[in-house]
This record gives C-alpha cells, structure tokens and sequence, in this order.
C-alpha cells in the first residue's frame, strides 16, 4: 500500500492507496496552531501506520515550510521509502511553461494523471485554493493554464478588504440565483459565479485544439461546482492527484526494484 500527501496552501491531504484506489483519506488543516498541527500529524501517521502495511509513501508539495516540517516526521515513521515529486520523483511530462520550475508540482502531477488515464488532449480544472485550469496538447506536453482565487479565497478576500461584508464560514449550496441575505447573495456569487467563468474558458480553451480535449474536474469543491457547470465535462475525478502519485510511483520506483 501506498501513503500519498498532498501539501497544498490551506490544508495537507493524505491518501491511502490500494492498487491506485484511494481507500482511506485524512485532512489537516494548515491554519492550525503550531503545537495542534504537529500533534494532529502524527495522530494520522500513527493511525495509518496501524491500521495498514505501507510500502512507500509519495509527497506533493507546494509549501516549501511544511514541506520541510512533514517530510521530517514521516521519515521517522518510513525511514528510506519517502518520496518528494520534483526531487526523488520527475513528473514524466514535457514541460512547456517558459520558466519550468514555476510550475506547482501537483499541477504537473494531475496533467499526467489526466493524460495516462483519461487521453490527450486533455484540459484539466482543479477546484483547489486556487482554481486552475491546466492545459496538455495532444502530443501530451503540458502547454500551461490558467490561475485565479479559489472559492475560499474569494470568500475571505470579501471579508477582509470590505467593512460590512460578514465572513463565510460554511461553504454552502446558496439558496437561490438571487441572494435574499449578504451571505446567500455571497455564495450564489461564488458558485454561479465560477461556474459561468468555468464553462466559458472550457469553451475558449476548447476552440483551440483540433480534437476536442477531454475535460477532467478535479479538486476540493469539484461536486459542488460540477452540478453547477451547464457544460458537461468528461470526469470528475477528486482524487486526480493522487492517482496521479501513485502512477509515478508504480511506473518509476517500481521499475528500478525489479
């Protein structure tokens, strides 16, 4: 079995990994306070450690701090089986981005994800903290994307740069298109908001290739945002990234032990 965990901005997700199925998950927050966070850490190591035979475990990471933090515990608990994509682990995909580095490696990782699983070309919108839609041509190079806030982002920038703007704590389905209160007005913003911006740059991001791409939705608020999307697109996949780890891993680390 293998440990996937997936650093992101706001919240770190681990994943562990049946012959590429996703068997049990676990979330933890980065906004915790330094002492809860560490101690929350290794409560999930230790549960997953007793509960499951793990071989390896794979880390994606787009924080270089808790990267540094989480590495080191794990290895405590899998001494010389941890691996770090970008490092230990090269993304088979040709990057075509004009500085390469400045790509996040679970975009790289959910682009060679969407092309061996699901075809190329391929167009994939991920849900995450930030919301972005990532582009591989039909020869399977990773050709670059788009990037704008993420629904939480949007949620807490209304909060923090207006004066009478409450906070939204609970993403929610709003009640209706027309908000009858700030928050619903906020959330029907948000979710038919994106939505409409979502369908709109599938449409335009589709009109440049001459085969229509294969269109993969991916991240957090994925569900969500998928039953509002009027365009129909062809997975939903919220563990994209994962398999997408497990992949490189299978295809990578077990070529060279056989």
């Amino acid at each position: 079995m293998l440990l996937a965990i997936d650093i992101g901005n706001t919240t770190v997700s681990f994943a562990v990994l049946k012959k590429k199925a996703v068997v049990q998950e676990y979330c933890l927050e980065q906004t915790l306070k330094s002492a809860v966070y560490d101690k929350k850490l290794k409560s999930i190591l230790n549960a997953v450690a007793k509960k499951y035979m793990i071989k390896a475990v794979v880390i994606c990471s787009v924080v270089p701090a808790a990267l540094k933090k989480i590495e080191k515990t794990v290895s405590r608990h899998y001494k010389g089986h941890v691996y770090v994509i970008g490092r230990n682990l090269k993304v088979p995909i040709k990057n075509k981005y004009k500085k390469p580095s400045a790509v996040g490696q679970d975009r790289l990782v959910g682009a060679y994800a969407a092309k061996t699983l699901y075809g190329c070309p391929a167009l994939i919108v991920d849900f995450g903290t930030a919301i972005t839609f990532d582009v591989v041509s039909q020869k399977g190079h990773y050709e670059g994307g788009i990037i704008v806030p993420g629904i939480r982002l949007s949620a807490e920038s209304l909060f923090s740069k207006t004066a009478l703007l409450p906070r939204v704590d609970k993403i929610r389905r709003p009640k209706s298109l027309i908000g009858k209160t700030t928050r619903d007005s906020i959330l029907s913003g948000i979710f038919h908001g994106y939505a409409a911006m979502s369908d709109g740059l599938i449409q335009a991001i589709s009109q440049g290739f001459q085969t229509k791409p294969k269109v993969v939705v991916t991240g957090g608020h994925t569900e969500l945002m998928n039953s509002y999307m009027k365009r129909k697109v062809d997975k939903v996949d919220p563990h994209l990234v994962f398999h997408g780890m497990s992949l490189l891993y299978e295809s990578i680390i077990d070529s060279t032990q056989k």
